[in-house]
């Protein structure tokens, strides 16, 4: 297991190099191909994930079939933490979009392990809180932002978190479909593609397969406002 993957997490941050051991330990490891599901939205759960390796995607679909993504996660990053505090009927379904390890803590092992170390119990706050700011972020953008603005941002937002150096700028392997880049966005494809031609067509971006390279963080930093 990469140890240095899992130290990104929120939930291991606050641990010296033993506690961290301790609770590696007790934590189960799992692989997801590409389109698999972890969970399902509805179904019961108790356990709480930490991305060691690819990405994952949140998402909740409406009764009459049509899905919205809430939020691309990668190395480091937590899902199911909710389940820690409160075990219940998971609130989206978690889909591999790329091929990726996990490793996953159950409710009654965190428990006890938070019972003589309340640092890491704040730290698990502050990452929910983390989680709800960007909800409520997200929310506010839907609303007052149009979708050229959305789709900038959603880039800048995987670019910080994805990225990497390029010769011509920074490439972003989000590994997202067309389709599910407009969930993200919370647009049809139809008007994302258009405002990625456009993005294109002005020398902001260049678009690759299930990446994109920003050529001018600049321009996108302003449209995104």
């Amino acid at each position: 297991m990469d140890t240095e993957s899992v130290r990104k997490a929120p939930l291991f941050s606050a641990l010296n190099d033993e506690d961290a051991d301790a609770l590696l330990a007790s934590m189960s490891r799992s692989h997801i191909a590409r389109g698999q599901e972890l969970f399902h939205e509805g179904v019961q759960g108790d356990t709480l994930y930490v991305i060691t390796g690819g990405k994952v995607k949140l998402g909740r679909r409406s009764s009459d079939g049509r899905e919205n993504l809430l939020a691309i996660l990668g190395e480091g990053e937590m899902l199911g933490e909710l389940s820690l505090f409160d075990p219940g009927p998971r609130t989206a379904t978690a889909t591999a979009v790329a091929d990726t390890d996990l490793i996953g803590l159950a409710h009654a092992d965190m428990t006890e392990f938070l019972k003589t170390r309340p640092e890491v119990a704040m730290k698990m706050l502050s990452a929910l809180a983390a989680r709800l700011r960007r909800t409520n972020e997200a929310l506010g953008d839907l609303v007052f932002t149009d979708v050229p603005g959305r789709v900038a941002k959603a880039l800048l937002d995987l670019s910080r978190r994805f990225g990497k150096p390029a010769e011509d700028g920074t490439l972003v392997a989000h590994d997202l479909t067309q389709e599910e880049l407009a969930q993200l966005v919370g647009a049809s494809r139809e008007t994302v593609n258009k405002a990625l031609a456009d993005f294109t067509s002005r020398g902001w971006i260049k678009l690759e397969a299930r990446a994109v390279t920003l050529l001018d963080t600049e321009r996108l930093q302003r449209r995104a406002r």
